[in-house]
């Protein structure tokens, strides 16, 4: 479990400037490679073919770049960020994925990904650069001792930089905040609820702050800002077609989501193109980035679909006030003069442009957020989201062409309100969460349509949840990371005990087992944690012991020191001249008779003469001693005294329900959990069992499953030095009890001692 902390712990200061520093580079540098692909297109207007290799290769050399660099440097970079986020909040170890070589990789193929003009998105990427910001700070303070050497302060690090990822990328610290703790994590501790925000909030300020400073804005203003009226936002007989456009945006979400899984498990299936794909991993993204920008070519089918247009652009112009059908788009865009002409085409009508703006859009982003690149999802979603908006909103004013009368007043449809509304309910249908609307009202600066936004949003969301997971658990099951499944609303699940799905064939140590037990549980079974019971027969469960603990005992019993101790005694008691040996270093686990043969064959043929044979005849008498010691050695009971023993591990009881056991794993983020009765060891359950019932693969009455997943968690040694001595009591007092009872308290003096004596043995 992790140590609490006092809330007075905030966030550093140095901890948000850095985040900020990185977050602003990589959007600096976004632009400009962004506008120099613009450049280069506009420059070659008189020759097509020129103009379009410059507008394909463009994209496909940054892609390319980006996913040999990812590859090369650090894989663990590859992706959004959240799922691993998520994952690692929830007490789940990934290797190399917050370290420095993983910030560097995803900050370079990040600023390619999103340079290259392809639909993707930045949030995830944000969160993850953020977070290895918060992991590399804190190791850095760790060097001056302090809070900072506390694990759970880590865990407290990483949950405000998911907050500051969100609110650098949308300028919303409120909705950032909201939003990472929807996507990562399944239950909150409060305390660190007002860090997020403190670190949230300075994310924002200095991210509008550089517009400012760039003389982009008079001040500090909303990112997509928009001028819908006040007085009379909306009526209420739209508020049906909100809920329509909520309902729709929902099984959008879930079919986005299935497309994206379908699309990665295809290639998996298809062994021959998985095959060829391992090995020519940059092939991939070349003709992923070549399909898409070729459709998106302006003179070509992209005239049809604002192909020329960046995201940001194209969000400026679908949350505008006029309706394009019938008043046209807007002429004072400041961003760019191509947005007006982006959306009018001579041929096709407003409403094909956003068709198919939607749909080509929607399997693009799908298959390019697939890509082995540092990419998001949420940006290209939110996009698709505006323009589905966007349609309806303009199908409401051509059904309404003169408004919606209320009171003898004409209050014309506003589309843009429409766009709003369907970038909060696509992606949070996408990504399961509510706070999309928060993020939408900060964004755009205006909070008039709060009622159409929340209703659109929690209506996409019950549709979606119903149908398909979150993008980001989507991306856990096909990563293949460790999850827990929410429990729905099956009844039957709600009548399922611990002891229907619990692996009853535990392994397990007693405080009389020999070495040879030990030696038989290492290389038999790869568990990280073993149970410790008191005997066979009792089967009393006093605690838990890592498996580098028991490798420990088994390397010292067993070590080379010892070996050569033994041989220079037997040397003395037969009066032979035992040499001098050289000063032995720590052996390892698993050193044999085969490693000690060749140690003492060097040593001898530097240090003894004689002939061949007495050498061979002296070799030989040492391996048969060295054998019959090593198995009278294994044969001796274990001494518990100098490990480290998990006094208190965590227990369920045989009746404890689904619905308790589900709850109690989300909390505490566990892995597995000992199940007893009255104190006696009668099972095992872990996330493989628990995960199997709620998905309904486990029965009521149970099926034999196979033993439990591996502890992913770092195993640190958290057991108090008095909980320790207790059980190193109980051991002592086992050969004459057969039942534990309570032991008496030690005296001051001796409690004293034997804590001194470990701490001796922890510092060695």
């Amino acid at each position: 479990m992790s140590l609490q902390l006092p809330s007075e712990v905030p966030v550093s200061i140095e901890t948000v400037r850095v985040r900020k520093e990185n977050v602003r580079d990589v959007i600096i540098l976004c632009v400009s490679v962004s506008a120099a692909q613009k450049w280069m297109y506009g420059g070659l207007h008189n020759n097509i073919l020129l103009q379009y290799l410059a507008w394909v290769t463009y994209p496909v050399v940054l892609i390319t770049f980006s996913a040999g660099f990812t590859q090369i440097l650090a894989p663990q970079a590859v992706g959004s960020g959240i799922p691993e986020m998520k994952t690692i909040l929830r007490g789940v170890v990934l290797k190399e994925y917050l370290t420095f070589k993983t910030f560097v990789a995803k900050v370079i193929g990040l600023t390619c990904a999103l340079g290259s003009g392809m639909p993707l998105g930045k949030e995830g990427p944000f969160v993850h650069v953020a977070s290895l910001c918060a992991a590399l700070l804190s190791k850095f303070m760790a060097l001056f001792g302090g809070i900072y050497l506390v694990r759970c302060r880590n865990t407290e690090m990483l949950s405000a930089a998911c907050a500051v990822g969100v609110g650098c990328c949308f300028a919303a610290p409120i909705g950032g905040v909201l939003f990472s703790i929807e996507v990562t994590s399944t239950f909150f501790a409060v305390r660190n609820y007002w860090r997020g925000f403190f670190a949230a909030t300075f994310s924002a300020f200095i991210f509008r702050v550089l517009a400012v400073w760039n003389k982009d804005e008079e001040t500090i203003t909303a990112l997509f800002k928009t001028r819908f009226r006040l007085d009379f936002p909306f009526d209420l007989q739209e508020l049906p077609a909100f809920a329509v456009l909520g309902i729709a945006s929902g099984f959008g979400g879930a079919l986005f989501v299935y497309l994206n899984r379908i699309i990665v498990e295809s290639m998996r299936k298809q062994k021959t193109i998985n095959k060829f794909l391992l090995k020519k991993r940059l092939v991939y993204p070349a003709v992923v980035t070549l399909l898409v920008s070729t459709l998106t070519f302006p003179p070509g089918f992209g005239q049809f679909m604002a192909g020329q247009l960046t995201q940001h652009e194209s969000l400026v112009a679908l949350f505008d006030n006029q309706t394009w059908y019938k008043q046209g788009v807007a002429e004072e865009f400041v961003y760019s003069s191509e947005v007006p002409q982006a959306w009018k085409h001579p041929q096709v009508g407003v409403f094909i442009t956003l068709l198919l703006f939607i749909v080509m859009k929607f399997w693009m982003s799908a298959l390019a957020t697939t890509m082995p690149v540092p990419c998001g999802a949420f940006m290209p979603v939110f996009l698709i989201g505006a323009a589905f908006g966007r349609l309806v909103g303009e199908s409401m004013a051509a059904v309404f062409p003169e408004g919606i009368h209320a009171d003898s007043t004409v209050y014309p449809i506003v589309p843009g309100a429409y766009a709003v509304v369907g970038a909060a309910a696509l992606s949070g249908a996408v990504t399961h969460t509510v706070s999309t609307a928060v993020i939408v009202f900060e964004l755009t600066g205006q909070i008039s349509h709060i009622l159409p936004v929340m209703i659109a949003v929690i209506l996409a969301n019950a549709v979606a949840q119903s149908l398909q997971p979150s993008l980001y658990d989507s991306i856990i099951r096909i990563q293949k990371l460790p999850y827990l499944p929410e429990l729905g609303w099956g009844q039957e699940k709600y009548n399922i005990r611990v002891e229907d799905i619990m692996v009853r064939d535990v392994r397990y140590i007693t405080l009389s087992s020999s070495y040879r037990d030990l030696q038989e549980a290492l290389i038999t079974g790869q568990l990280k944690t073993l149970a410790l019971v008191e005997s066979k027969e009792s089967m009393i469960l006093l605690g838990s012991m890592e498996r580098s603990q028991l490798q420990s005992l088994l390397s010292q019993q067993l070590s080379r020191a010892r070996r050569l101790e033994y041989l220079r005694e037997r040397a003395q008691d037969n009066g032979t001249h035992v040499p001098t040996f050289p000063q032995d270093s720590p052996s390892r686990t698993g050193c044999g008779v085969r490693f000690l043969v060749c140690y003492i064959k060097s040593v001898y043929i530097t240090f003894v003469l004689g002939t061949f044979n007495s050498f061979t005849f002296f070799l030989k008498k040492c391996i048969f001693q060295i054998a019959e010691w090593e198995e009278q050695q294994l044969d001796e009971a274990v001494n518990f005294n100098n490990c480290k023993i998990d006094p208190a591990p965590f227990q369920l009881v045989e009746r404890t329900s689904l619905h308790k056991t589900h709850t109690i794993f989300s909390l505490l983020g566990l892995d597995h959990a000992y199940v007893t009765s009255t104190g006696r060891l009668v099972g095992v359950v872990s996330l493989k069992e628990l995960r199997k019932a709620i998905e309904g693969s486990v029965t009521v009455t149970g099926v034999k499953v196979r033993p439990p997943l591996a502890s992913f968690r770092d195993s640190g040694n958290n057991s108090s030095v008095s909980e320790v001595t207790e059980l190193h009591k109980l051991w002592s007092r086992n050969r004459s009890l057969l039942l534990p009872r309570e032991p008496n308290l030690p005296d001051l003096d001796d409690q004293t001692e034997t804590q001194r004596t470990c701490r001796e043995h922890d510092a060695k």
